[in-house]
């Protein structure tokens, strides 16, 4: 049997060691850069000597699903299917949220490396994922968040609250058990950004799970793991001085310009863990009445204060390799401080329960770590210091190209 897999256009090696893959949600770059100096990270920092710690750019939009699917697949949305959280199913008008591993157009790195032999995990802190990354997956897929009793008892603790840090920590330590009891050799293991979206980098809070994260990666590296880092999106402040949300709210202000009823905007970032961000981040699909006049409603929107970006469906498709058959009219993207929501009356905003609103979704959230614990060889470090990486390569780094 060979001891590579092929997918998507690249060659993948199974595993030489224990390889851990981390989906750090939410974790943007200034969370290390303040952090690692702070001594937040001394693990994760001292890979900048003994390993490899660099950027690179998520999948656009920047919010859970597409960028999760994108890393376990090695490929862009356009590829796997997978363009959103949540999304307008044209041929009925229904909103769909985006957990069905039938809407997914590839296999995925973990489930080809399970066919092969690989004994292989996908642990994910938000339920919603565990379809999609257990597509196919002939071994060991669960969430913290409805963890069943069999992995409270590995771990030595009950599920926790979905609104908690010890959603992600839960899964760190599930995945450090199934390496203590060689019950896998490859996982993934994927976060929710729960904390990002309520503390800032320097934060006590956000200090605080970040060491527990680094803890986690040091007992991974002592269990002689090669381990990847790599985050979805990154997190912005998105609020203004006084505190208030600093939203658009896009469907409201078109059909009070141009008649009820003339577009429908849906947002990607919904999902079921609404309470810390709204429903809102900075991308946004917009679908027009039959007949409206398209030009007249991008422009309009391209004017409103804080929007950054207008483009036509197949243009957005285009530029950010994105499934065009399903693809809006027009999306919209605000800037790295603007969220861009529906109609008010759709975002319940009271969950942020005096938090600032930090959120994500454009642009000014695509710059993510990419970390190795372990030096890359002459091939791959040239790669990484000469062409433009993306979050979706970590599992190529981590398979092939450590030393």
């Amino acid at each position: 049997m060979s001891d590579l897999i092929q997918l998507n256009g690249r060659s993948y090696r199974k595993p030489q060691h224990p390889t851990v893959v981390i989906c750090v949600d939410g974790c943007d770059p200034e969370y290390l850069e303040r952090g690692i100096p702070d001594g937040v990270f001394p693990t994760i920092g001292s890979f900048r000597r003994t390993g490899y710690l660099g950027a690179a750019d998520a999948a656009v939009p920047t919010f859970t699903n597409p960028n999760n699917v994108s890393i376990v697949t090695g490929a862009p949305p356009s590829v796997h299917g997978i363009a959103g959280n949540y999304y307008l199913a044209r041929e009925t008008g229904r909103e769909v949220m985006m957990t069905d591993d039938r809407l997914m157009r590839s296999e995925t790195i973990l489930a080809l490396m399970a066919d092969a032999g690989v004994k292989t995990a996908a642990i994910t802190a938000k339920d919603k994922l565990r379809k999609l990354l257990g597509r196919n997956l002939a071994g060991i897929c669960f969430s913290s968040e409805c963890a069943p009793p069999e992995a409270e008892a590995m771990v030595g603790r009950t599920k926790p609250d979905m609104y908690s840090a010890d959603l992600s920590l839960f899964v760190l330590d599930a995945g450090i058990a199934l390496l203590e009891r060689r019950e896998a050799e490859l996982l993934y293991l994927s976060l929710s950004d729960y904390v990002q979206h309520a503390h800032a980098p320097g934060d006590p809070a956000a200090d605080s799970f970040h060491r527990a994260i680094d803890d986690r990666v040091a007992r991974l590296v002592e269990l002689a793991a090669v381990v990847g880092l790599v985050a979805d999106h990154g997190m912005n402040d998105k609020a203004r001085p006084d505190g208030a949300p600093n939203v658009i709210f896009l469907e409201d202000a078109l059909n009070e310009r141009f008649g009820d009823g003339t577009v429908r905007v849906i947002c990607p970032i919904t999902d079921p863990f609404v309470r810390h961000h709204g429903a809102l981040g900075s991308f946004v699909r917009v679908y027009a009445r039959k007949g409206a006049d398209l030009r007249s409603l991008m422009a309009a929107s391209a004017v409103l204060p804080g929007v950054a970006l207008v483009l036509d469906g197949p243009e957005a498709a285009r530029r950010f390799e994105m499934p065009a058959d399903r693809e809006a009219d027009f999306v919209v993207l605000g800037d790295a401080n603007t969220a861009i929501g529906a109609a008010r009356a759709e975002h319940d905003l009271s969950g942020l329960a005096g938090h600032r609103l930090r959120s994500h979704g454009g642009l000014g959230e695509q710059r993510v770590p990419f970390i190795l614990s372990r030096p890359l060889t002459p091939d791959y470090r040239h790669r990484a210091e000469t062409c433009s990486l993306r979050n979706f390569d970590i599992f190529d780094f981590a398979l092939n190209g450590v030393q």
